[in-house]
């Protein structure tokens, strides 16, 4: 992370109007309010699952993620993002009944921990005739359903993409950990952000009172919210087989697997010594668009424990078929990185896929921008208050079972 530019700073020191947060702290009901009074379409949200989290989160917006001016602004405009597209997706699912019985048929999850090659696979995989992946700006507005005719044109690509480029163009060094726009790929915890129980709220802030709920929620909403979405994208497109991805679903394999009992799974493996500083380097540079107050050690403390147990707790998953073995796949991180079209080819072969195609399809997309092209992604597990050999020992099972 280094110095900001110079309109961020302006914006912080209430120069710049446009960025000017609206007075007042975040409060869930007074949100939902007004959500309600701009819908003109309903006078209250169907079930109240998300109520009890986004209050939590609001409290701890308030209370520990310490927002700049900019910060807040930002936050203000995700927040109305995401209850007005809830209430749209409500009101379209109110008038079409037949989305109830729309299935979401055979998808493929990529599920590796962060780092691990995960974003490749699902560049790759979602390249191939008949597959699709959610684009940014599908996770971010999905309603009205896209068409055919319009889908690379439709204008919420532009609608979406200050809003998903915005954490790179305030937290210098984000580019070269992670890009972001409204045409490329986006992971299934936007999705579940409509749900309000998801980690990219995490991501972006300091907010430990709602890491403590929803580590000991129950995340069936939030996966039935991602299955609404998808519904709604797939309405009027052409049938694909989605290819879906995060390393969220690690901390809820059982749920993901009772919500897509005819999903694939492919699990990508690496390192974990070789994990937890960059995904701590990732948090940290994109909650520092939104906060000048960033502790390193605590978000390195974070996800040392959150992938032990997740991890570890794979190794059972693994053993007591809570994972469809006939229809999970592992992949060690050094095979992909060694050779990308022979692995992809071997994973669909597994997929029932024609693996010539994949290996087509590795052309066009090593053709596409790497996330590392605005240059080196450098950072020190110390800084993050990491030690190498106290992973090594926490991550025991896991590394016995999946790391050679």
């Amino acid at each position: 992370m280094g110095p900001q530019a110079t309109w961020v700073a302006e914006a912080n020191r209430g120069e710049r109007p446009e960025f000017e947060p609206t007075p007042g702290p975040f409060n869930a009901a007074a949100l939902i309010e007004d959500a309600l009074e701009r819908s003109q379409r309903a006078d209250h949200f169907a079930g109240d699952d998300f109520v009890e989290p986004l209050g939590i989160f609001c409290d701890a917006l308030e209370t520990t993620a310490k927002l700049t001016p900019l910060g807040r602004w930002a936050t203000q405009r995700y927040l109305k993002r995401l209850l007005d597209v809830r209430l749209e997706l409500e009101a379209h699912e109110a008038a079409q009944q037949r989305l109830q019985n729309e299935a979401v048929t055979e998808p493929v999850f990529v599920i590796g921990p962060p780092r691990s090659g995960t974003t490749v696979l699902h560049r790759h995989l979602g390249a191939l005739a008949g597959h699709r992946v959610a684009r940014g700006w599908e996770f971010t507005r999905p309603l009205p359903p896209p068409e055919p005719d319009t889908y690379d044109q439709d204008p919420r690509i532009h609608q979406t993409a200050d809003e998903l480029e915005f954490p790179q163009a305030v937290a210098t060094g984000l580019r070269s950990i992670h890009t972001y726009s409204a045409q490329m790929p986006k992971e299934c915890l936007s999705a579940m952000a409509f749900a309000a129980r998801t980690e990219e709220f995490i991501s972006r802030y300091n907010v430990p009172a709602y890491v403590e709920w929803l580590q000991a929620c129950d995340m069936a909403p939030a996966y039935e919210m991602h299955r609404r979405i998808l519904r709604a994208l797939q309405q009027r497109m052409p049938p694909a087989r989605w290819i879906l991805k995060s390393p969220v679903h690690l901390q809820s394999v059982p749920t993901l697997v009772a919500t897509y009992p005819d999903a694939s799974f492919i699990i990508t493996h690496r390192e974990p010594t070789e994990i937890l500083a960059s995904v701590s380097s990732l948090v940290a540079t994109m909650r520092s668009a939104f906060s000048n107050t960033v502790d390193a050690v605590a978000i390195g403390r974070y996800h040392h424990d959150l992938y032990r147990r997740s991890l570890n707790a794979l190794v059972d998953h693994v053993d007591h078929a809570a994972l469809p073995a006939e229809r999970t796949i592992h992949v060690a991180f050094k095979d992909l990185v060694a050779d990308t079209p022979a692995t992809v080819a071997a994973i669909c072969e597994q997929l029932g896929i024609d693996p010539a195609a994949a290996r087509r399809s590795a052309t066009t997309v090593a053709d596409e921008q790497r996330e590392d092209a605005a240059g080196a992604h450098r950072y020190h597990p110390a800084d993050f208050g990491l030690d190498n050999a106290a992973i090594r020992q926490s991550f025991d099972r896991y590394r016995a079972r999946f790391i050679n």
